[in-house]
């Protein structure tokens, strides 16, 4: 099996889809991180690419990421791009890793991130290298996703959970290596939300603590009579 989490930013990744990476990982899955966007002069200051990627490193290090592709369109840009270089380089990425399941950032607040979404969305198209890909859902952003304007925007509605009691920590400590992104609490960045947010997606679900998804295609088999859980 092989999990690609397309991340229009480094830290997203570890936001909307961290819990799925540890747990991919531990089953010993192929697991790529795609980041589409960098924090580029003139709009952010010089050496804050590398500084962020070298944190995005050792939190994959953390997660247990098996292959970190950085595109490096430059971030709050990228949805002025021509649309055919996005998508054709997010294709590219998809073909080499060949996943059987893709995880998205929902198309919320960030203009980056509906951008993302909608390479994310033609590249995985169910022909060619997408006729192989079982699972596509879409992953929530703490301070994006929940900043929609309700009934003028796409809100985010999940039906999939996943379970991420016994890896809650390591996924935090992943986060934590993100030392220029973590906010203070009560910032929707900081540690406490993090860990806030698992807490009541996993009380939605009836466990300890969760991962939201929302699914946007699924061609998994049942599982077979009697096969356990």
């Amino acid at each position: 099996m092989s999990l690609l989490v397309v991340a229009p930013h480094p830290d997203d990744e570890c936001l909307g889809a961290g819990g799925a990476i540890i747990r991919a990982a531990e089953r010993g899955d192929q697991v790529t991180v795609l980041t589409v966007c960098a924090d580029l002069p003139p709009v952010y200051p010089e050496g804050v690419q590398a500084m962020v990627q070298a944190e995005a490193t050792r939190a994959h290090e953390v997660l247990g990421v098996t292959n970190s592709v950085f595109l490096d369109f430059p971030s709050v840009e990228v949805s002025r791009l021509p649309v055919a270089t996005v998508n054709a380089a997010v294709l590219e990425a998809v073909e080499a890793a060949r996943p059987t399941t893709v995880l998205l950032p929902f198309p919320d607040r960030h203009v980056d991130h509906r951008a993302v979404f909608e390479a994310v969305m033609v590249a995985t198209r169910p022909i060619a290298a997408g006729r192989d890909i079982q699972l596509v859902a879409m992953y929530e952003t703490l301070s994006e996703t929940f900043w929609n304007a309700p009934g003028a925007e796409a809100l985010f509605s999940p039906n999939w959970t996943v379970d991420i009691s016994d890896v809650i920590d390591q996924k935090v400590k992943a986060y934590g290596e993100y030392h220029s992104q973590v906010s203070p609490y009560p910032g929707p960045r900081s540690l406490e939300a993090v860990r806030a947010l698992a807490l009541f997606r996993g009380s939605q679900a009836g466990m300890g603590f969760g991962e939201a998804y929302q699914i946007v295609r699924s061609t998994l088999p049942l599982p077979a009579p009697g096969a356990s859980r």
